[in-house]
C-alpha cells in the first residue's frame, strides 16, 4: 500500500476480524419468532451490510418470515436538533411499556463523512429505556441517505414487528428539506417543537408541517411554560390553514415536559385516537398499501442504477466522463448526452 493510501485510510491496516461461519436461515427465523434480541440485532446487521452475501442472507430471512398478524403501529418522530427527541422518546417509550406495549426504537443518526458510521448513538441517551427488557433500541447511521431515515429502515421495521414489537418508533435525524421521507414508512408522525418556535413557523418546511399528525411542544415547564402556551396558540392557528389527509382528524398541539413526564399520557391518547380514526375509515390499510408501492418503486430504481453501473463498459465510460468533467475537458451537459448515447447503444444492442 502506498504512503498516500496509508494516509487516507481511516482503518488500522493491522486490524482484522476473525471470519465467522455463516449461520443457517432457520437460526435467524427461530430466533426472531422467539423474540431473541441478539438475533434481531444480527439480522438487522445483515440487512445493513455492504457485503452482497450477507445482504442476500438478510433479504432471504425477511422473505421467509411468517406473516405477522399482530396489529402494530409505526410512529415517526422528528424535530430540530436540540428539541429533546431522545428525552421525549425515552419518557414515551417507558409510558408505552406501562400500557402493556413492546416498543422498538429505530434511532437514525447522521453519518460520519469518513467512515459512514453513526456519529451520535442515541442508545447512550436513553439509558433507562435501553436497559428495559420490553424495549429494543437500534441506532443506525443514515449512510448519507436523504430523507432523515436509514437505507433499510423499512425492512428493519418489519423485522422488529416479526420479533414481537407492536409499536415501532422511528426517530429521524432532524428537520430538513428531505425529512418528509419518514412519512413513507410510518403510520403516524409526531413533530416536536420548542417553546418559542411559533415565531419561526416559516422556517420549518411546509411539507414537514403538512405531514405531521400530532404537534408536541417539548420542554413546556418552568420559566418556559408561558412561552410554550404562546407557541401552542401560534401553531394551532397555523394548522387551521392546512387540510389533513385523514378525514375527521384535526392535529392536536400538545404541551409536554419529557423530564417531568407531563403531557406524555396526552400524546399516547392522541396517538391511539388517530389510529382508531384511521382504522375505522380504511385510511390505515390504504396508507400502508401505498407505502409498499412507493418502497418498491424507490428500491427498484436503485436496483436498476446499481445493475447498470455494475456493467464494466458502462462503469468505465461513467468514470472517464467524471474525470473529463473534473479536468474541464468536457461540459457537464455534453457529458450527460454522451453517457445517454452510450446507454442507448448498449440497451438497443441487447
Amino acid at each position: 500500500m502506498s504512503n498516500i493510501e496509508n494516509k487516507n485510510s481511516h482503518v488500522n491496516p493491522s486490524f482484522s476480524l476473525p471470519t465467522k461461519e455463516q449461520k443457517p436461515v432457520d437460526y435467524y427465523l427461530n430466533g426472531l419468532v422467539s423474540g431473541d434480541r441478539y438475533i434481531l440485532s444480527e439480522t438487522i446487521t445483515l440487512l445493513e451490510s455492504r457485503l452482497p452475501k450477507k445482504r442476500e442472507l438478510g433479504v432471504e430471512i425477511l422473505s421467509k418470515l411468517p406473516v405477522n398478524h399482530q396489529p402494530t403501529i409505526r410512529i415517526g418522530i422528528t424535530g430540530t436538533p436540540g428539541v429533546g427527541k431522545s428525552t421525549f422518546i425515552e419518557a414515551f417509550g417507558l409510558f408505552l411499556i406501562d400500557k402493556g406495549h413492546k416498543p422498538a426504537i429505530l434511532a437514525i443518526d447522521p453519518s460520519s463523512q469518513k467512515t459512514k458510521g453513526s456519529i451520535l448513538g442515541d442508545k447512550t441517551r436513553m439509558e433507562s429505556l435501553s436497559s428495559h427488557p420490553e424495549a429494543y433500541i437500534r441506532p443506525s447511521a443514515t449512510n448519507n441517505v436523504l430523507g432523515g431515515t436509514a437505507a433499510v429502515t423499512k425492512e428493519t421495521i418489519q423485522i422488529c414487528e416479526s420479533a414481537g414489537y407492536d409499536i415501532i418508533i422511528v426517530e429521524t435525524v432532524g428537520v430538513g428539506q428531505s425529512e418528509t421521507e419518514v412519512d413513507n414508512i410510518t403510520d403516524i408522525n409526531i413533530l416536536l417543537l420548542q417553546p418559542g418556535a411559533g415565531d419561526d413557523i416559516q422556517g420549518i418546511k411546509r411539507g414537514i408541517m403538512e405531514n405531521a399528525d400530532i404537534f408536541v411542544i417539548n420542554k413546556s415547564d418552568g420559566a418556559m411554560i408561558e412561552l410554550a402556551r404562546n407557541t401552542k396558540t401560534s401553531y394551532t392557528n397555523a394548522i387551521s390553514l392546512f387540510h389533513h389527509d385523514l378525514e375527521g382528524w384535526t392535529c392536536p398541539v400538545l404541551l409536554v415536559s419529557s423530564i417531568a413526564q407531563l403531557g406524555i399520557s396526552e400524546v399516547y391518547d392522541a396517538t391511539m385516537a388517530y389510529h382508531k380514526v384511521a382504522n375505522d375509515n380504511g385510511f390505515f390499510t390504504k396508507q400502508r398499501e401505498t407505502q409498499e408501492i412507493k418502497w418498491f418503486e424507490k428500491q427498484s430504481k436503485k436496483m436498476v442504477i446499481d445493475m447498470v453501473l455494475g456493467q464494466k463498459d458502462i462503469q468505465e465510460s461513467y468514470i472517464k466522463l467524471l474525470n473529463d468533467i473534473k479536468h474541464q475537458t468536457i461540459q457537464t451537459t455534453e457529458a450527460l448526452r454522451t453517457f445517454q448515447e452510450k446507454l442507448s447503444l448498449i440497451i438497443n444492442s441487447k
